[in-house]
């Protein structure tokens, strides 16, 4: 990883978690001090996890100076496709099979029913939030999000690239370079 972090390519293949989120924090800030005019490259294949590790990420990558593209590589779903959806406009992209999925965030809780009552509150304020940063990313209007995410919606790269959560899906092309 240290050659990745090298050439400022940060990459999130697990599940986010505060651990996680606390060494991608430290990555994105590494890179944004070392030359904060240089674009960093987030790699995404994760199928998501706690909110709070995420939004410490999304908030982080808002923060910094430099440009953040990021690219999904297999899947992001859940907290990850708000992550992918985050990147610097026109430098988000996709491999050309990878899948993304966004829903509601999904909790559990238990105990004494007013303590249950206090934590789904929070997630329904959770919840229109990251509808508003999805919103925001995506150009789309805030109900249309929230029905979008009401259950699990998978989209292939072509479908997230429709919806506005990347810009461009990356090919392979037919001799065997990259196309753009």
């Amino acid at each position: 990883y240290t050659r990745l972090l090298r050439d400022r390519i940060i990459f999130l293949g697990t599940p986010v978690d505060d651990d996680v989120a606390n060494a991608i924090i430290a990555q994105l800030l590494f890179c944004a001090a070392d030359n904060p005019e240089q674009d960093i490259n987030l790699y995404i294949n994760s199928p998501g996890g706690l909110v709070s590790s995420g939004l410490a990420i999304y908030d982080t990558i808002q923060y910094i100076q430099p440009d953040v593209a990021t690219c999904c590589m297999g899947m992001a779903a859940s907290m990850a496709a708000i992550l992918l959806s985050a990147g610097k406009p026109g430098k988000r992209t996709a491999l050309e099979h990878s899948r993304v999925m966004i829903h509601q965030p999904v909790g559990g809780i238990g105990g004494q029913a007013s303590d249950i009552a206090i934590h789904a509150q929070e997630m329904i304020k959770v919840r229109g939030e990251l509808n508003n940063i999805l919103a925001r990313h995506t150009k789309k209007d805030v109900d249309s999000v929230k029905a979008d995410t009401d259950r699990n919606f998978f989209m292939s790269a072509t479908e997230a690239r429709d919806y506005g959560i990347i810009d461009d899906i990356i090919k392979p092309s037919e001799d065997g370079e990259d196309a753009d």
